[in-house]
């Protein structure tokens, strides 16, 4: 017996009592068999949503025009359980949702238009009863993805499921049946199609998952990654394997630092270019930011640059937050050295806020008015102290001011 929550049984029994057909289905089914959390639980039912609509005093109509029913079982995590009607699809001309649905068709016709036999099973929990038309049990068994039906057709129908297919493999560690990766070259172009906040996403669970190269290498294998990411070259996937998690889309991104950029600078090259694929995929601000940024430092300190000082100079250019981050990044490229000095640095003065003295201090001791100077004395003071942080005391920086007032003029 799979462990159905009872909240999703009670909504199951209220719709068997009412005289209709009602299992779980999806993803929590093939979770559940695996001995996976399965969050959310999905019920597919014989009864229309206006039926489920009467028969439930708490729902939210999610998407009445494809069948679907929220209800609200009770407050906090997966009290929401979707509800909808078993149905039959027409044609998917934007290649991601049908034109139509056609409510009323059998429960083996409804799991017959799913993406993987794995998400095609549905598990009555009155009757304790798998209903597996298409041997997704197997293939859980098997550790197989296979396409329901013909694979060219189930990936062209809905470009976003050739995506789904590789982050499976990635999620569920599962191999791509051979006829079933064969099928997704051809839907490419629907993949296309698909927008690209929901490519983001996929890639993105792709990233958080365990081993992403097991996402990573059929999505290259099949072209995937070529059509969703033309612009990088050849892709350093067991460096994104060994990155950690908070770094591995910066990891994905590497290929397009230049090894030939300035040392001790940002290449500010590829920081821009990381930014604008980003942009264009959809990640958020903040994710384009950090990886554009940690891109940028990915070759600034060389082997020949693995001094304190140097590394210290790479680091300041980074905001606080980013400098653990990219030397989490240093470490997926296999430099031990250079790890080993950045989080020796860590701690060292990095930044203007960081010194002994503050802009007001400065301009109380060398009665200087408030303008640029002083901003200008506080960044040579901030070089000074990047040298040798032993320098950074009230009086040595005051001192070494005073000597630069005379450089930098008023």
């Amino acid at each position: 017996m799979l462990p159905v929550p009872a909240n999703v049984r009670e909504v199951c029994r209220v719709l068997t009592d009412a005289g209709f057909e009602a299992v779980t289905v999806g993803g929590a089914v093939r979770d559940a068999m695996l001995g996976r959390d399965p969050g959310d639980w999905d019920v597919a039912t014989s009864a229309h949503p206006e039926q489920v609509l009467k028969l439930f005093r708490h729902t939210i109509p999610t998407g009445l025009a494809h069948g679907t029913v929220t209800v609200v079982t009770g407050k906090g995590a997966h009290t929401h359980v979707e509800v909808t009607t078993f149905r039959g699809e027409g044609a998917y001309t934007d290649a991601r949702r049908p034109d139509h649905v056609v409510f009323g068709v059998p429960l083996v016709e409804d799991l017959a238009r799913r993406d993987l036999t794995v998400n095609a099973m549905a598990y009555d929990p009155a009757k304790d009863q798998l209903i597996d038309p298409f041997g997704g049990q197997a293939d859980v068994a098997a550790k197989t993805l296979r396409a329901v039906g013909d694979p060219v057709a189930r990936f062209t129908e809905d470009g976003l499921r050739v995506m789904r297919a590789v982050r499976f493999a990635a999620q569920l560690e599962f191999a791509l049946d051979p006829a079933t990766e064969a099928g997704i070259g051809p839907a490419l172009p629907s993949l296309a199609k698909v927008s690209r906040e929901r490519v983001c996403e996929e890639l993105r669970k792709i990233l958080e998952t365990k081993q992403p190269s097991r996402g990573l290498v059929p999505a290259v294998r099949t072209r995937i990654m070529q059509t969703i990411l033309p612009e990088v070259p050849e892709l350093a996937i067991e460096r994104v394997d060994r990155a950690t998690p908070r770094t591995r889309l910066a990891a994905l991104m590497v290929p397009l630092a230049s090894p030939d950029a300035l040392p001790v600078a940002l290449d500010r090259g590829a920081q821009k270019r990381v930014a604008e694929i980003l942009r264009a995929l959809k990640f958020s601000n903040v994710e384009l930011e950090v990886a554009s940024h940690l891109v940028a430092v990915a070759h600034a300190a060389r082997e020949e640059q693995w001094t304190p000082p140097a590394v210290r100079r790479v680091l300041s250019q980074l905001r606080r937050e980013q400098r653990e981050l990219a030397v989490e990044l240093w470490e997926s490229d296999d430099n031990p050295t250079l790890v080993r000095v950045a989080r020796a640095v860590l701690g060292d003065p990095l930044e203007v806020g960081d010194l002994a003295i503050t802009g007001k201090q400065l301009m109380d001791t060398l009665q200087m008015p408030p303008g640029p100077a002083v901003g200008r004395i506080l960044g040579m003071l901030l070089q000074y102290v990047l040298d040798d942080p032993s320098l950074n005391t009230q009086e040595t920086l005051l001192a070494r001011a005073q000597a630069l007032e005379l450089e930098v003029g008023r």
